[in-house]
């Protein structure tokens, strides 16, 4: 612990707080859908996918050793030029939250190092070559083969229950959202928090306290699953409302469908090291399955304006966290103290606007008025 200097332990925090934000910006992922339909109350629902969240992070190291040995040349990187990335990242994921836009806060991390990287090391310091194996490629087929398996499950969801009451078939499949969603807070767990795991052992290892080819000590992954749990327990409401209410009808089958695919391309891309978009997986298995009950409604404008967020992050991100590591590099730690700060103020600024408008468990579902049919109460709002 000799090499935990006082920029390491900053960087450490800054690692938690965005994986504090990961938690609340992803919670949408997993319950958006258990939530709309009934499956779960709000509350329960993001206390079950936090504790769950916790779990998760214990299963797996394989994306957080993509992160800390993969993207960026560690030899090259310093935690001032990590600390900046973390910024970028951080106040990227703020934005999207109070804009209600299910964004990608794996893109906003990746984004925010590689232009740190960038501007503090030049090209060299980053792996271009593994950024498109592990991160772009990743970004394009997962929703697309999400999407695809959640049309298909509910297509045959459908088919197999035809003849059953709506009654019937929507009460069995609440009961089985419950274990999907459940999975796939589970899942988030294993992929999500360990980029914040793979970020504070690329600190370490930059620092000199880890060896080059070290994997996340036990504290490292017990604060990251504790900060992302703490995180998705407080619930990012705003974009539980968007990917539950405003980019598909989705009743109980399909909700089940979705989050089911949505659990497979997770926990497999968790498996070979890839650092998917759990918010892009989840996305297009609700799409999917807004796809596969032929008069579901799919609101493409709303799926627009998410494609282009996806599309902007990572180098928005990078920007935010090239322009932070430039003050960092030229500033020293006074620049580090001028990012830190001007960075919380920002973050401050956008939480005092949300609180102007706020979204919360008790009208989370309040958006749409629907009438009743099938396994949707008179008011979306009253599940709650």
């Amino acid at each position: 612990m000799d090499h935990i200097t006082f920029l390491v332990a900053a960087v450490i925090i800054t690692a938690l707080v965005f994986d504090f934000t990961n938690g609340f910006h992803d919670t949408a992922n997993a319950m958006a859908t258990s939530i709309a339909t009934g499956a779960l109350a709000p509350r329960t629902a993001v206390l079950l996918s936090g504790v769950l969240n916790v779990a998760g992070a214990f299963l797996s190291t394989e994306v957080a050793r993509t992160i800390s040995d993969g993207i960026v040349d560690d030899g090259l990187v310093t935690p001032g030029m990590i600390f900046a990335g973390l910024v970028g990242a951080i106040l990227w994921n703020l934005l999207t939250w109070l804009l209600g836009l299910p964004s990608s806060s794996s893109h906003a991390l990746f984004g925010g190092l590689i232009g740190a990287v960038w501007a503090g090391a030049g090209s060299q310091g980053v792996h271009v070559g593994k950024v498109v194996e592990k991160v772009l490629v990743p970004a394009v087929a997962s929703p697309l083969v999400a999407g695809v398996a959640a049309l298909l499950a509910t297509g045959l969801a459908y088919r197999l229950t035809r003849r059953a009451r709506p009654e019937t078939v929507a009460r069995g499949f609440r009961v089985g959202q419950v274990a999907s969603a459940s999975l796939v807070s589970l899942a988030h767990g294993t992929n999500d928090a360990q980029k914040t795991m793979g970020v504070i052992t690329l600190t370490l290892i930059s620092a000199g306290a880890l060896g080059a080819d070290a994997g996340p000590p036990l504290w490292v992954v017990a604060s990251a699953g504790l900060a992302m749990g703490l995180g998705t327990y407080l619930g990012g409401w705003r974009i539980i409302r968007t990917m539950g209410q405003g980019l598909a009808d989705i009743r109980s089958p399909q909700g089940f469908a979705a989050e089911t695919a949505s659990t497979a391309v997770i926990l497999t891309s968790a498996h070979l090291g890839f650092a998917l978009s759990t918010t892009q997986v989840a996305s297009g298995s609700i799409l999917g399955a807004g796809l596969g009950r032929r008069v579901a409604e799919v609101r493409w404008g709303v799926a627009g304006r998410m494609v282009v967020a996806w599309a902007i992050t990572l180098p928005a991100a990078a920007l935010i966290g090239g322009l932070a590591a430039a003050v960092v590099g030229f500033g020293g730690d006074i620049g580090t103290a001028v990012v830190g700060l001007t960075g919380a103020a920002v973050a401050a600024g956008m939480v005092l606007v949300a609180r102007r408008s706020p979204v919360n468990a008790h009208n989370v579902n309040d958006a749409h008025e629907v009438p009743l049919r099938g396994d949707r109460p008179a008011k979306a709002g009253s599940a709650a």
